[in-house]
């Protein structure tokens, strides 16, 4: 499986490179999936573009030269910012519209979910369900690329991506909009069977070695695990997203 840290192939027209051109690529709307500075990067460009990052709240990794180098051999003047295939959502204008279509909502939250074949996985799943919207971390989740795009069967156009810079923040937002959080984790001794997923309901789910952040568990309002019964002790985080996802449409598809 491919790791996340590990270089990724990018289709060429994914990609813009050079100072100007990223400023004129941000100021068009184009929706930045990753943006990559080099270390020690000055000049007056450099702070306009670093001006433009600040007041549309774009974060990005500063990181050697080798590596800008190793994505491209063009002139990319130490700057280069790969485009999301999607357009991200806000889930402050999503939830009003399952509302308004008479619809229960069902949205999952991914946290800290960093490899983008287990992301593709859960988000065809999602849609193939009818699930509203996923919810990522602007910081740490997996980046939506032609690898993505491909495990997901095409779902990723099909179904909402919210990205935010707090989950803990949409998860209040969430609650306060009538919506219980689900989190699945281990930390319990209830199963995933004891929530009423009739109700408007958000779903967490975490990364397979770190689970769902403590901030995240403190502020759910149900803690949920998948039962296990053989010798092996987890399921691949994918799996598990179908398995608590489906029970929530087998609770709404039989009331």
């Amino acid at each position: 499986m491919r790791q996340f840290s590990k270089p990724i192939k990018r289709e060429s027209n994914q990609m813009v490179f050079g100072i100007r051109a990223v400023i004129e690529a941000i100021d068009s709307g184009k929706e930045i999936e990753s943006l990559f500075i080099q270390r020690g990067l000055t000049g007056e460009l450099f702070k306009e573009l670093k001006d433009v990052l600040r007041n549309r709240n774009i974060s990005y990794q500063q990181v050697p030269i080798e590596k800008l180098d190793r994505i491209t051999r063009k002139n990319h003047q130490g700057v280069i910012a790969v485009i999301s295939p999607i357009t991200y959502q806000k889930i402050e204008d999503v939830i009003p519209t399952i509302y308004e279509e008479g619809k229960v909502p069902l949205i999952l939250i991914l946290d800290g979910i960093t490899d983008v074949r287990n992301f593709g996985a859960i988000a065809r799943t999602a849609a193939c369900a009818g699930v509203d919207a996923l919810v990522v971390p602007t910081k740490g989740s997996a980046e939506i690329n032609p690898d993505a795009i491909k495990t997901s069967a095409g779902a990723l156009y099909k179904i909402a991506v919210c990205r935010h810079e707090s989950l803990t923040q949409v998860i209040k937002f969430l609650q306060e909009s009538g919506l219980q959080v689900v989190a699945c984790t281990e930390k319990t001794g209830d199963t995933i069977y004891k929530p009423d997923f009739k109700s408007p309901t958000a779903i967490v789910m975490g990364a397979e070695d770190t689970g769902i952040s403590d901030s995240i568990i403190r502020n759910a309002d149900y803690l949920a695990k998948i039962p296990m019964f053989g010798d092996i002790a987890s399921l691949n985080v994918s799996v598990s997203a179908g398995v608590i996802i489906y029970e929530a449409i087998r609770q709404r598809v039989n009331q």
